[in-house]
């Protein structure tokens, strides 16, 4: 059986040491800007999205992950990456998050107006690192890479108004993880098959892929609130005390009954909830099947994402792929 595990760190580890190279070096450079903007490079992550969009290219390509193999894609994945921690900054500045992966935000660190800058500065810098790339359907590529960012902008947008919402359907929320987490890993799977010269029911399976594991990881992650451990860096509970609006709180809410319904409006409500109080919302997700639902869920859509694979030649990337989606389900963190 191959290992999987550790071919998906060779690609992450390649990603990193070419991600924290993106800015020039040099002098006359803003040190109020730099020194930021390489704390954000040098903050690690999981690089799913980067390893994706190369896995997409050798899935379509046939070209295998050796040295220089995939420097074909390599730009066009840091720029994927760069697109990411700008969402990241940003929604940290907007939630007002003090910390990410075990670190100070940027607003916290420096000030709201340094990670507005280091935000913007890493827009330009994933536009800078797509135009690297030599393809000759960058034109159709930029324009798939610009419609993404837009919907992620709207997802937030979305996302921002819900928290003053209190009458917010599931069909709604589903329609706004589609925009923010969702596009953006269709997007790359995409990209990544375009420049890897896919044929289109290749394109179309990619990107379908993209958009049943985009909802999935997203899903999983409002299940990891209750279900999580927190040793593995989850904080239990986070997006009750916060009144956020996911899949268990809409879904219970769509069930409850009166004196369940009311501790759940609280919730909605945006109103501030105590974390002796977090129990009793679980229990409440658990009584009405919000749970079990969520599972069932993250479950349909990995197997559709995994369904969805078949469409294209066997090969090591697809198979790694079908791993990759496979662990979404059963990841901790």
């Amino acid at each position: 059986m191959r290992d999987f595990r550790l071919q998906y760190l060779q690609y992450k580890r390649r990603i990193d040491r070419r991600f924290q190279s993106i800015v020039d070096e040099g002098d006359g450079r803003p040190r109020s800007l730099m020194v930021p903007l390489k704390y954000v490079l040098s903050s690690g992550g999981k690089r799913i999205r980067p390893v994706l969009l190369l896995l997409a290219y050798e899935a379509v390509s046939g070209k295998r992950g050796g040295a220089g193999k995939l420097d074909g894609a390599l730009n066009a994945a840091l720029a994927i990456e760069a697109l990411h921690n700008f969402t990241l900054v940003h929604d940290d500045i907007m939630d007002d998050a003090p910390s990410r992966r075990g670190r100070e935000t940027v607003h916290s660190k420096w000030d709201k107006n340094t990670a507005i800058l280091v935000g913007d500065e890493l827009v330009a810098l994933a536009y800078r690192a797509l135009l690297k790339t030599k393809s000759p359907r960058i034109r159709e590529i930029l324009q798939i890479f610009t419609d993404g960012l837009l919907k992620v902008c709207e997802g937030q947008g979305f996302d921002k108004e819900f928290e003053h919402r209190r009458d917010v359907t599931l069909d709604e929320y589903l329609r706004m993880i589609e925009l923010k987490t969702g596009r953006m890993v269709s997007v790359t799977l995409e990209i990544g098959a375009l420049l890897g010269g896919g044929k289109r029911f290749e394109v179309s399976a990619l990107r379908r892929f993209g958009y049943h594991i985009g909802r999935a990881f997203q899903i999983q992650d409002d299940l990891l609130d209750v279900t999580g451990d927190k040793r593995f860096g989850k904080k239990i509970g986070g997006d009750i005390v916060e009144g956020k609006k996911t899949f268990l709180l809409l879904q219970a809410m769509r069930k409850a009954e009166q004196k369940d319904r009311t501790i759940l409006e609280q919730v909605m409500s945006g109103g501030r909830v105590a974390s002796k109080d977090v129990r009793t919302v679980k229990k409440i997700y658990e009584k009405y099947g919000a749970v079990k639902s969520a599972r069932v869920e993250v479950r349909k859509h990995v197997t559709e994402a995994q369904r969805v694979l078949e469409n294209l030649r066997q090969s090591r990337a697809r198979d790694m792929l079908h791993w990759l989606a496979g662990m979404l389900q059963d990841r901790r963190s």
